[in-house]
């Protein structure tokens, strides 16, 4: 006779997947140290005025502008994908994190909001950078620790989280450019 198997809650499978996933990258990373770096690669192909299909791994998404920037208004913009690549990566690490500190959070949700002076895009003005000039963050956080808690979880995250680095710290980019002549 098969025997029972008990459903997880949401929150027991998020632990059981955290705990896993930090155990076996210790393993890995303890064994191998240099299966500690990963390369993420993205491909993006231009259709329409100015959107994107883009390719991640097994995945796929569109980008776009609305209408005032060129775009068609059909998905999102790339600051948009920014803020969203932040706000996901927030999540993940708060989870995380809170799992390894064992603080509970019930529930998280976060907002991110950039600041862009389009001036700098389009050339206006040279001095204005063409990216955000300031992004806000508002986290707000479910559960019955006290305050402190929260606050050292936050500390962490902060420390911790790679799409924050990304917004605060420079990163070397380098631009190569293949040209492929067609006949028009």
């Amino acid at each position: 006779m098969p025997t029972a198997t008990k459903k997880l809650s949401v929150a027991e499978d998020r632990s059981a997947r955290l705990q896993e996933a930090d155990a076996g990258w210790g393993e890995r990373i303890s064994a191998a140290p240099q299966s500690a770096q990963l390369t993420f690669s993205v491909r993006g192909e231009g259709f329409g005025s100015v959107a994107s299909n883009i390719r991640a791994g097994k995945h796929s998404f569109t980008v776009d502008e609305p209408a005032a920037l060129g775009g068609s208004d059909i998905a999102a913009s790339p600051v948009e994908y920014a803020l969203a690549a932040l706000v996901s990566c927030q999540v993940v690490v708060y989870r995380l994190y809170a799992e390894n500190l064992g603080i509970q959070v019930d529930d998280v949700q976060i907002t991110a909001d950039g600041q862009l002076d389009v001036r700098g895009l389009f050339g206006i003005d040279e001095t204005i950078r063409p990216g955000f000039s300031s992004v806000d963050l508002q986290v707000h956080i479910a559960g019955p620790e006290a305050a402190e808690r929260y606050e050292e979880l936050r500390q962490a995250v902060d420390a911790h989280c790679p799409v924050l680095d990304l917004f605060t710290n420079p990163v070397p980019v380098t631009t190569s450019v293949r040209v492929v002549e067609t006949n028009n």
